[in-house]
This record gives structure tokens, sequence and C-alpha cells, in this order.
């Protein structure tokens, strides 16, 4: 099973479409600013890890998946949860440990759940997205349903066994699952170079006799048509496919923490100025396929959406403490 580099035309896609994933992104990203202040004032307990940098992955993922599907996440999620259809209004309030929260203000930044929508959960435990993402396809296989899962994982996932156990799973069984690691070069603080002799993560399924491949996870058309080609092979009963999507987060590995001593500044702004948004906007531009005004009034709504959330996060009231046990004991006989 040989490795493919992707590499996009965006021939398929049309103005329209374009416009659509370039404003997911910029939702993200001004969701995550946000939260960035607001755990900076204190408004967020707990850590907060932003998905600053990598929005084209999720965005051009989840385009392609109906609510029916079913995506696992992990500790850096908020990205993830917003492009799959969680409401910014549910994100931030959760974030904010809020009753009208997702979870119910009971999970927040890495433990965000809405089944409603596809999100079977994130988790700060490195790896378990893999194999809960293998059990959901194995379910939708059992049922003969056209569903498919999706496994979002960092890097430093990879080396993790339960990689081993859901790709091997999911190939002996054809199942219906995108394997979707997320390579920002690094976990925490470890570059991903000290811990793999290749780096090449998109490489390791062909052990598994699966479709691995690698795109400029920048590149939000790239990942759209990488992610397309891997969601309808998983609907046709044609088994997993490994996307290794190389990409760089911009801001530090939690909110609080120190962000230097092992990367340098230059490196960072180097990544900055291969923002994703800001390639998608300047590629538009360039074609006369959008205007400025455009992107203005595009903005001016995302401003409304992330300020309106906010508001309503605060304004939410907390739990109730008489229901500090509930969702943890059964009430069934």
């Amino acid at each position: 099973m040989t490795v493919e580099t992707a590499s996009a035309s965006g021939a398929a896609l049309d103005t329209g479409q374009l416009l659509s994933l370039y404003r997911e992104m910029l939702l993200i990203r001004r969701c995550e600013e946000q939260l960035a202040k607001s755990h900076q004032n204190g408004l967020i307990p707990g850590a907060c890890h932003t998905y600053v940098g990598e929005e084209a992955i999720a965005v051009g993922i989840c385009a392609h998946l109906t609510t029916d599907d079913t995506a696992l996440s992990t500790h850096r999620g908020h990205g993830h949860a917003l492009a799959k259809g969680v409401s910014p209004r549910e994100l931030m309030a959760e974030l904010f440990g809020r009753a009208t929260g997702c979870s119910q203000g009971r999970g927040g930044s890495m433990h965000l759940f809405s089944p409603e929508v596809g999100l079977l959960g994130t988790s700060g435990i490195v790896g378990p997205s893999m194999l809960m993402a293998a059990g959901a396809g194995y379910t939708y296989k059992l049922l003969g349903q056209e569903r498919v899962s999706v496994a979002f994982f960092g890097d430093g996932a990879s080396n993790n066994g339960a990689f081993h156990e859901g790709m091997n799973m999911a190939a002996i069984w054809d199942l219906p699952v995108l394997f979707v690691c997320e390579n920002n070069r690094y976990a925490t603080e470890t570059p991903f170079s000290a811990v793999s002799r290749t780096g090449d993560v998109a490489a390791r399924a062909e052990a598994y006799g699966i479709p691995g491949v690698a795109v400029d996870g920048n590149d939000v058309i790239g990942v759209y048509e990488a992610a397309g080609a891997a969601v309808q092979r998983a609907r046709r009963g044609e088994g997993p496919t490994l996307l290794e999507c190389r990409t760089y987060r911009t801001r530090a590995h939690s909110e609080g923490m120190g962000d230097v001593g092992y990367r340098t500044r230059d490196e960072v702004a180097a990544w900055r100025d291969r923002c994703p948004i800001k390639t998608l906007r300047e590629r538009l531009l360039a074609a006369d396929r959008a205007d400025e005004a455009t992107f203005d009034r595009i903005e001016a709504e995302i401003a409304a959406i992330v300020a309106d959330a906010h508001t309503f996060a605060l304004n939410s009231p907390y739990p109730e403490a008489t229901t500090a046990a509930t969702h943890i004991y059964s009430t069934e006989d």
C-alpha cells in the first residue's frame, strides 16, 4: 500500500463552498482568541488548549460529515466541536463551567460531548479517540449503516499503543474509520523528530495494508479533497484511511504555559505567515472569486456571533449543587 502526498486543486469547489470553509475557519479562530482572553481574565477554570493555526483540518474534514457520522477528539478539541456542529454558545458556556454548556458545565475545555451532532467526546487522555472511533465504525458495519467515524489525534499519540490497536482492528475488519493525525510537530514541548526516526506518520499505514495520505494541514482545500476521498472510501465499505495533516499550533500548548525554550520565535512567526485562513483569503482574492467587502462582511458576522456567545456564557448559571451526582450513578432499577 503506497503512501500518497495529496495536492490541492480546488476545481470541484465553487465560490460558495470555499467561502463556507473560510467562514468556519474564521469562526474557530475568533472563538479561540476570545477563549484565550477569557482564560487570562480568570473566567475559565482549568486548562485551555487552543486550536489556533490548525483550523483547516477540522473544517476540511468535518465538511464531509453528517450529524449521523461521529467524531472523537483530543484535549485540543474546540475546533473539532465547532466544525462538527456544536454552537459557539454551548462551547463557550462549557468552558466557563456553566449549566448551558454542551456538557452542562461538567466537562470544561477537554471534555466536550454532544452526541446530538455526532461529537462523541473529547478527552485529555492521549490516544483513546482511535479505539473509540474503531468501536463506532464496528457498530456501523454490524448494523449495515453507511456512517463514518473520525478519530482526531496528535503526533504524540501516534506513538501510543492505542494507535496500533485501533489501526489494526479497523484494517482487518475494513471498518469505516478515518484516522486523522494532526501532526503539529510537538507533543507538548517534545519535538516529534526526537521520538520518531522518520517523522512520517502516513507511512505507517503500509504496515496495516491501508492507504496513508500526507497533506498540508494548513491548506483547507488540500485537507477537504483528501478527506473527501477517504470518507467516500469508508462509506463504500472499503475500509479505513490514515490521513496525516502536517500543521502547527502558533499558541502555547495550553494557555498560561511558557512558550519558549523548545522552539524559536522565528519558527512560530514563519508558521503564522502560513496561516490557513490568510492563505485561503489571498487565494480567493487573487482568483477574483471574492472581494475585500465580502471578507469584511464575514468578519463582522463572526464577530457578532462570538460576542453573543461570550455574553451568553457570562450570563448563564452555574450548575446547581444539588445536581452534582447527576450522570454519575445509574437511576435505573
